[in-house]
């Protein structure tokens, strides 16, 4: 497994393996080829993926608000699963958010994926059951 940047000549197949992991995905909006291909530009550093015999098998898109980095969009295709493909594109989006001088990393998980909150718990991630986290939106494909 290897672990490299994304260009928008893989969006294809970003798209296929977000689909069957089963990560919303909102063609219409924040995930379309013209808005990804923008981000890309903007953040090039930001798109990671896990390649195995030229195969996309895992993505992560970072994001950052100079203050903290955060972990988005991390999904690993069924077939790879329990392999430590997710922890190696955590790691790798650590790893490449400090280079960009980013310490603090987080992630928002829906309250009922299990496996994604032991995964990050596992990863040193702290849960703060403190927070409410609020947002406002344009549209729902945003």
């Amino acid at each position: 497994m290897e672990i490299q940047r994304l260009t928008i000549n893989d969006y294809e197949e970003m798209v296929r393996l977000w689909l069957r992991a089963k990560l919303p995905f909102k063609p219409k909006g924040r995930d379309s080829k013209e808005a990804i291909a923008v981000q890309m530009k903007a953040n090039p550093d930001f798109f990671l993926g896990a390649f195995e015999d030229n195969n996309l098998i895992g993505t992560v898109i970072i994001s950052c608000d100079t203050r903290k980095g955060w972990i988005n969009r991390l999904a690993v295709d069924l077939d790879y699963r329990h392999r430590g493909i997710a922890k190696a594109l955590i790691a790798e989006s650590e790893r490449t958010l400090r280079k960009h001088g980013i310490r603090i990393f987080c992630v928002l998980i829906e309250d009922y994926n299990a496996t994604s909150k032991k995964l990050f718990n596992e990863c040193g991630y702290v849960e703060h059951h403190d927070i409410a986290y609020f947002s406002k939106r344009d549209s729902d494909e945003i």
